[in-house]
Protein backbone atom coordinates (compact mmCIF):
# COMPACT_ATOMS: atom_id res chain seq x y z
CA UNK A 1 0.00 0.00 0.00
CA UNK A 2 1.47 3.41 -0.92
CA UNK A 3 2.29 5.80 1.88
CA UNK A 4 -0.15 8.72 2.29
CA UNK A 5 0.92 11.80 0.36
CA UNK A 6 0.26 14.75 2.64
CA UNK A 7 -0.89 17.93 0.93
CA UNK A 8 2.26 20.07 0.61
CA UNK A 9 2.08 23.36 2.47
CA UNK A 10 3.60 26.44 0.84
CA UNK A 11 6.64 27.91 2.57
CA UNK A 12 5.17 30.62 4.78
CA UNK A 13 8.13 31.62 6.95
CA UNK A 14 8.72 35.37 6.67
CA UNK A 15 11.48 37.58 8.05
CA UNK A 16 10.43 41.22 8.49
CA UNK A 17 12.26 44.26 7.12
CA UNK A 18 14.56 46.11 9.54
CA UNK A 19 12.67 48.25 11.98
CA UNK A 20 13.47 51.97 11.99
CA UNK A 21 14.74 53.57 15.16
CA UNK A 22 11.82 54.20 17.51
CA UNK A 23 10.55 57.75 17.57
CA UNK A 24 8.07 59.45 19.90
CA UNK A 25 5.73 60.16 16.99
CA UNK A 26 5.48 56.52 15.91
CA UNK A 27 6.24 54.14 18.76
CA UNK A 28 5.07 56.13 21.78
CA UNK A 29 1.94 57.54 20.17
CA UNK A 30 0.98 55.80 16.95
CA UNK A 31 1.72 52.23 18.00
CA UNK A 32 0.14 52.60 21.43
CA UNK A 33 -2.95 54.25 19.95
CA UNK A 34 -3.33 51.46 17.38
CA UNK A 35 -2.95 48.81 20.10
CA UNK A 36 -5.97 50.23 21.87
CA UNK A 37 -8.22 50.05 18.80
CA UNK A 38 -7.50 46.55 17.47
CA UNK A 39 -10.06 43.77 18.08
CA UNK A 40 -9.32 41.15 20.73
CA UNK A 41 -9.55 38.43 18.09
CA UNK A 42 -6.22 39.62 16.66
CA UNK A 43 -4.49 37.98 19.68
CA UNK A 44 -1.50 40.30 19.21
CA UNK A 45 -0.12 41.89 22.36
CA UNK A 46 0.27 45.68 22.72
CA UNK A 47 4.06 45.25 22.62
CA UNK A 48 3.78 43.42 19.30
CA UNK A 49 1.43 46.10 17.97
CA UNK A 50 4.06 48.76 18.63
CA UNK A 51 6.68 46.69 16.79
CA UNK A 52 4.30 46.01 13.91
CA UNK A 53 3.50 49.70 13.66
CA UNK A 54 7.22 50.42 13.24
CA UNK A 55 7.39 47.79 10.47
CA UNK A 56 4.29 49.19 8.82
CA UNK A 57 5.78 52.70 8.82
CA UNK A 58 9.06 51.32 7.41
CA UNK A 59 7.13 49.78 4.50
CA UNK A 60 4.95 52.88 4.02
CA UNK A 61 7.63 54.90 2.23
CA UNK A 62 5.18 57.56 1.07
CA UNK A 63 3.63 57.93 4.54
CA UNK A 64 0.06 57.56 3.29
CA UNK A 65 -1.08 55.27 6.09
CA UNK A 66 -1.71 52.53 3.52
CA UNK A 67 0.41 49.89 1.80
CA UNK A 68 0.29 48.83 -1.84
CA UNK A 69 1.30 45.36 -3.07
CA UNK A 70 4.66 46.67 -4.27
CA UNK A 71 5.46 48.04 -0.80
CA UNK A 72 5.73 44.48 0.51
CA UNK A 73 8.76 43.97 -1.73
CA UNK A 74 10.91 45.39 1.08
CA UNK A 75 10.37 42.14 3.00
CA UNK A 76 13.24 40.22 1.41
CA UNK A 77 12.19 36.71 2.42
CA UNK A 78 8.70 37.41 1.11
CA UNK A 79 10.03 38.85 -2.15
CA UNK A 80 12.15 35.71 -2.64
CA UNK A 81 9.40 33.29 -1.64
CA UNK A 82 8.28 31.27 -4.68
CA UNK A 83 4.64 32.05 -3.89
CA UNK A 84 5.34 35.50 -2.45
CA UNK A 85 2.85 37.13 -4.83
CA UNK A 86 0.08 34.91 -3.48
CA UNK A 87 0.97 35.67 0.14
CA UNK A 88 0.99 39.40 -0.62
CA UNK A 89 -2.32 39.02 -2.43
CA UNK A 90 -3.87 37.56 0.73
CA UNK A 91 -3.53 40.99 2.36
CA UNK A 92 -5.90 42.50 -0.21
CA UNK A 93 -9.60 41.82 -0.76
CA UNK A 94 -10.79 41.57 -4.39
CA UNK A 95 -10.61 45.02 -5.96
CA UNK A 96 -8.70 46.45 -3.00
CA UNK A 97 -5.53 48.34 -3.97
CA UNK A 98 -4.20 49.32 -0.54
CA UNK A 99 -4.27 47.94 3.00
CA UNK A 100 -4.39 49.93 6.24
CA UNK A 101 -2.65 49.09 9.51
CA UNK A 102 -5.60 47.24 11.03
CA UNK A 103 -5.86 44.92 8.03
CA UNK A 104 -2.08 44.50 8.04
CA UNK A 105 -2.17 43.27 11.65
CA UNK A 106 -5.25 41.10 11.08
CA UNK A 107 -3.48 39.14 8.33
CA UNK A 108 -0.16 38.90 10.19
CA UNK A 109 -1.98 37.62 13.28
CA UNK A 110 -2.56 34.36 11.39
CA UNK A 111 1.17 33.74 11.74
CA UNK A 112 1.32 34.20 15.50
CA UNK A 113 1.69 30.87 17.38
CA UNK A 114 -1.57 29.83 19.01
CA UNK A 115 -1.82 30.18 22.77
CA UNK A 116 -2.44 26.59 23.87
CA UNK A 117 -3.14 27.75 27.43
CA UNK A 118 -5.81 30.25 26.42
CA UNK A 119 -9.07 29.37 28.21
CA UNK A 120 -12.04 28.82 25.93
CA UNK A 121 -14.68 31.50 26.37
CA UNK A 122 -17.81 31.15 24.19
CA UNK A 123 -18.53 34.85 24.64
CA UNK A 124 -15.23 35.84 23.03
CA UNK A 125 -14.51 35.76 19.28
CA UNK A 126 -12.29 32.97 18.03
CA UNK A 127 -8.70 34.21 17.62
CA UNK A 128 -7.55 34.52 14.02
CA UNK A 129 -4.43 32.51 14.83
CA UNK A 130 -6.28 29.33 15.76
CA UNK A 131 -5.51 26.21 13.75
CA UNK A 132 -8.60 26.39 11.54
CA UNK A 133 -7.94 30.02 10.58
CA UNK A 134 -4.32 29.24 9.76
CA UNK A 135 -5.36 26.34 7.54
CA UNK A 136 -7.99 28.49 5.79
CA UNK A 137 -5.30 31.08 5.10
CA UNK A 138 -3.02 28.41 3.61
CA UNK A 139 -5.93 26.88 1.66
CA UNK A 140 -6.71 30.17 -0.10
CA UNK A 141 -3.15 30.33 -1.41
CA UNK A 142 -4.02 27.27 -3.51
CA UNK A 143 -7.68 28.05 -4.23
CA UNK A 144 -7.10 30.97 -6.57
CA UNK A 145 -10.54 30.85 -8.23
CA UNK A 146 -12.22 30.87 -4.78
CA UNK A 147 -14.56 27.97 -5.55
CA UNK A 148 -13.82 26.24 -2.24
CA UNK A 149 -11.74 23.46 -3.79
CA UNK A 150 -8.15 22.90 -4.84
CA UNK A 151 -8.16 21.53 -8.36
CA UNK A 152 -5.35 19.52 -9.90
CA UNK A 153 -4.38 22.56 -11.99
CA UNK A 154 -4.24 24.81 -8.91
CA UNK A 155 -2.16 22.27 -7.00
CA UNK A 156 0.23 21.97 -9.94
CA UNK A 157 0.66 25.76 -10.08
CA UNK A 158 1.84 25.83 -6.46
CA UNK A 159 4.02 22.74 -6.88
CA UNK A 160 5.71 24.27 -9.93
CA UNK A 161 6.48 27.42 -7.95
CA UNK A 162 7.86 25.44 -5.01
CA UNK A 163 9.66 22.58 -6.78
CA UNK A 164 10.16 23.47 -10.44
CA UNK A 165 13.96 23.55 -10.29
CA UNK A 166 14.16 20.30 -8.31
CA UNK A 167 11.96 17.84 -10.22
CA UNK A 168 10.72 17.19 -13.74
CA UNK A 169 7.25 18.11 -14.98
CA UNK A 170 6.38 14.42 -15.05
CA UNK A 171 7.36 14.10 -11.40
CA UNK A 172 5.33 17.20 -10.51
CA UNK A 173 2.26 15.73 -12.16
CA UNK A 174 2.82 12.46 -10.33
CA UNK A 175 3.03 14.30 -6.99
CA UNK A 176 -0.16 16.23 -7.78
CA UNK A 177 -2.04 13.09 -8.81
CA UNK A 178 -0.95 11.17 -5.74
CA UNK A 179 -1.75 14.08 -3.41
CA UNK A 180 -5.27 14.39 -4.77
CA UNK A 181 -5.77 10.63 -4.74
CA UNK A 182 -4.85 10.43 -1.05
CA UNK A 183 -6.65 13.60 0.12
CA UNK A 184 -9.77 13.46 -2.08
CA UNK A 185 -12.14 11.49 0.14
CA UNK A 186 -15.31 12.18 -1.88
CA UNK A 187 -13.59 11.35 -5.19
CA UNK A 188 -14.54 14.54 -7.04
CA UNK A 189 -10.95 15.04 -8.31
CA UNK A 190 -10.38 18.07 -6.09
CA UNK A 191 -9.50 18.83 -2.47
CA UNK A 192 -12.10 20.60 -0.32
CA UNK A 193 -11.12 22.54 2.78
CA UNK A 194 -12.24 19.71 5.07
CA UNK A 195 -10.14 17.25 3.07
CA UNK A 196 -7.22 19.70 3.17
CA UNK A 197 -7.56 20.00 6.94
CA UNK A 198 -7.74 16.24 7.43
CA UNK A 199 -4.67 15.63 5.27
CA UNK A 200 -2.68 18.01 7.49
CA UNK A 201 -4.07 16.97 10.87
CA UNK A 202 -0.65 15.74 12.07
CA UNK A 203 1.27 18.78 10.80
CA UNK A 204 2.56 21.41 13.24
CA UNK A 205 0.91 24.36 11.52
CA UNK A 206 2.49 26.90 13.91
CA UNK A 207 5.92 25.76 12.76
CA UNK A 208 4.93 25.99 9.09
CA UNK A 209 3.42 29.46 9.43
CA UNK A 210 5.64 31.85 11.33
CA UNK A 211 6.95 35.39 11.27
CA UNK A 212 9.92 36.04 13.50
CA UNK A 213 8.74 39.26 15.14
CA UNK A 214 5.39 37.70 16.08
CA UNK A 215 6.99 35.13 18.38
Amino acid sequence: MPQPCRTPLPQLHVTPPPSPSPSPSSTDKGGDRQANTLPLSSQVTPAHIVRLYDRFEALDKEKTGHLRPQDFGAINRLAMNPIGDRIIGAFFSPGQETVDFHSFVRILAHFRPADKNRPKDPSMPEPVNNRTSKLKFAFQLYDQDKDGKISRAELLQVLRSMLEMQVTEEQLESIADRTIQEADLDKDDAISFEEFRKSLEKVNIDHKMSIRFLR
